[in-house]
This record gives C-alpha cells, sequence and structure tokens, in this order.
C-alpha cells in the first residue's frame, strides 16, 4: 500500500496558491513584483507536486506491473504504460506537464512563468485525478 499523504498535502498546497492569485481583492492590494512572487509560489507548488505525481505512478506501476516495466523507461513511456492501467487519461497533456516543469528554472522570464501557471492551473485537476485513481486502486 502507497502512502499518499504527501500527495494529498502537495495539491492541497497547490490549490491553495493557486486560489490565493486569483483571488482579485489580495492580488488588487498587491505590487507587480508581490504578485509575480505569488505566482512564483503557486509555480513552486505546481513543480513539488508534478515530481510527486510521476514518482508515485512509477512506484504504483512497479508495485503492481512490476519493475520490469518501469525501469529504465522514457517519461513519456511511463505515462503511457499509466494511462493503460487508468491512472491518467491524456498522456499529452501529462508530457506537457513534464515540459512546463522543465521550464520552472526560467520563472524569471514573465512570459514562461505566465505559461507555467497556466500549465499547474490545468495540471491541478490532473494531478487530484490521479490520486483518486490510485486511492481506488491502493491495495
Amino acid at each position: 500500500m502507497l502512502d499518499l499523504g504527501s500527495l494529498e498535502k502537495a495539491i492541497a498546497s497547490l490549490k491553495a496558491g493557486l486560489k490565493r492569485v486569483h483571488n482579485q481583492e489580495l492580488m488588487a492590494q498587491l505590487d507587480e513584483g508581490s504578485h509575480q512572487l505569488m505566482q512564483a509560489g503557486a509555480i513552486l507548488y505546481f513543480e513539488a507536486t508534478y515530481e510527486l505525481c510521476w514518482k508515485l505512478i512509477k512506484r504504483w506501476l512497479d508495485n503492481n506491473l512490476g519493475s520490469v516495466y518501469v525501469d529504465g523507461i522514457s517519461r513519456k513511456e511511463l505515462f503511457r504504460i499509466a494511462a493503460e492501467n487508468l491512472l491518467i487519461t491524456d498522456v499529452k497533456a501529462w508530457w506537457a506537464y513534464h515540459e512546463a516543469r522543465n521550464k520552472t528554472s526560467h520563472v524569471y522570464d514573465q512570459k514562461v512563468a505566465v505559461e507555467i501557471f497556466a500549465s499547474a492551473e490545468r495540471f491541478y485537476a490532473d494531478a487530484n485525478a490521479l490520486l483518486q485513481a490510485i486511492e481506488q486502486r491502493n491495495d
């Protein structure tokens, strides 16, 4: 049985970070630099949650299919196998999250930060769906 506590906390933190950035009343009180800092915080939550998600996918597959299926495979292949096992539904979306995650070191560029933040918003629902899928099948 996999411990899902860390992922639950990470998803909750991501939700809180996204919610704060979308809080127009709060954001209206902040200067541009503080607004960007809040956005960067939400992006960090995305980064941490994404890392937990793909590692949990790998552990679940390893526990349920065997290490022969997951050792040494690419992230794209990992997502394909996860979809085959009904952990995720959209391999291309997860690959896009992976690419957004790889860009997180460039949040100093506001255009890139906006793109990553948009990915984080889409990712939240998929991370939640992954958690639910694993909870239902966590033996």
